[in-house]
């Protein structure tokens, strides 16, 4: 009786620590950790892969802690590596507003926002439209079925109960902050620099013409510009994004190296 308790809190104990990883990962990742998505919704995902992933992960081998405490530093450490995850994938999704809040300063939207529904946050005008669009080309092209196989793999690169925190993980994971500024300096650039030029026009008509008021003749000028020359560079959005998707997958197969 007692072998087949030992056995049963076993397969248990995997199970749930199987489960945190899973439940980390939709709490933060992009569309399944938005605020429209219930709670109830993510754990019956997070729920439904693990028990689906389970025959095939499970290992008889590892030992499961009797105690709580050893148990719960277990969860933890697993915990934190689905939140790796999910944060992650979010984080370029970060970039995406961040790039649209650089065209809102400079196109003259700098005082305009709307709610977000996703977020429960008021965010810029530009940078909610990028982030939608870019939230479209994430799911048309089936970028989530990646953080699907990203989480299965993770089992792989970091069985169960083997999770290591290391010194490599910061630094790989502010390199990816880092990263963040480029990306949106990336999306941004064609835009900014049609304002650049138009911003060298109106002074340089400001120094012929001085009785003309520039600001109010600028401010139309920049808006119509700034909104024509994004509407001529959507397409390479589109394709820029589906570049940064794969270059997000392997930043997180890069942080996940690293904690092993």
């Amino acid at each position: 009786m007692n072998e087949l308790f030992a056995v049963f809190q076993g397969h248990v104990g995997f199970f749930l620590l199987m489960l945190v990883r899973m439940s980390g990962l939709f709490i933060t990742a992009p569309f399944f950790g938005s605020r429209n998505v219930s709670g109830r919704i993510r754990m019956s995902l997070a729920f439904m892969c693990a028990l689906l992933l389970f025959p095939l992960i499970f290992r008889p081998e590892l030992a499961i802690p009797d105690t709580l405490f050893p148990f719960a530093f277990m969860v933890i450490k697993e915990l934190l590596v689905g939140l790796v995850m999910g944060f992650t994938a979010y984080l370029f999704f970060t970039a995406v507003q961040m790039a649209g809040q650089l065209l809102d300063m400079q196109i003259g939207f700098g005082m305009v926002s709307v709610f977000d529904p996703l977020s429960g946050q008021q965010v810029p005008l530009l940078g909610n439209f990028k982030y939608i669009l870019a939230m479209l080309v994430f799911l048309s092209t089936n970028s989530h079925h990646f953080l699907f196989s990203g989480l299965i793999n993770s089992y792989q690169l970091i069985p169960v109960g083997e999770v290591d925190f290391s010194p490599q993980s910061a630094e790989v994971f502010a390199d990816m902050v880092g990263g963040l500024f480029v990306i949106a300096m990336k999306i941004s650039i064609p835009v900014l620099s049609a304002l650049l030029l138009s911003d060298i026009a109106l002074g340089i008509l400001a120094r012929t013409m001085p009785q003309m008021n520039i600001f109010v003749v600028g401010i139309p000028v920049k808006i119509f510009i700034g909104l024509f020359v994004l509407t001529l560079v959507i397409p390479f959005y589109i394709l820029f994004l589906e570049v940064a998707f794969n270059g997000m997958y392997q930043e997180m197969y890069k942080i996940l190296l690293t904690l092993r």
